[in-house]
């Protein structure tokens, strides 16, 4: 008998999109993969594409995730959803786009912290008072 591998089937020749995305762990069932195709936020060879997009071995994709956009290449298949560690070498993020989203991180950071934070919560006087500032500013 066949041994079973637990990694990428070497056979696999194509697999859809979506299938793959959820393999490689990017997003946490298929049914978010398949949203975040059709609405735009992932791309293939830099074009807008459907679930059912069929995917290849050396594709480059286009993954926007929150405030993170991903550029990755795919180097293997995987229909099944793999482990963390095996699900990361099915692809691999191109040094530039680690180096805009290390920065871009870094920026997130330093706006936070730029922003006033009190030192405690307002009690209900306060809380009161901030209340009618905030509907006589809505007038």
């Amino acid at each position: 008998m066949g041994e079973k591998s637990s990694q990428s089937d070497p056979q696999l020749q194509s697999v859809r999109l979506d299938k793959w995305l959820w393999a490689a762990r990017f997003f946490k069932t298929r049914a978010l993969a398949r949203s975040a195709i059709e609405s735009g936020k992932i791309k293939y060879d830099g074009q807008k594409c459907k679930p059912s997009r069929t995917l290849y071995s050396g594709a480059v994709l286009t993954i926007v995730q929150g405030f993170d956009e991903k550029q990755v290449t795919v180097l293997a298949l995987a229909e099944k959803r793999l482990s963390a560690p095996l699900a990361q070498t099915l692809y691999q993020e191109s040094e530039a786009s680690i180096a805009k989203r290390q920065e871009q991180a870094q920026m997130r950071k330093l706006q936070h912290a730029m922003n006033p934070k009190p030192e405690h919560k307002p009690d209900k006087k306060q809380r009161r008072q901030l209340i009618q500032v905030k509907q006589f500013s809505e007038k």
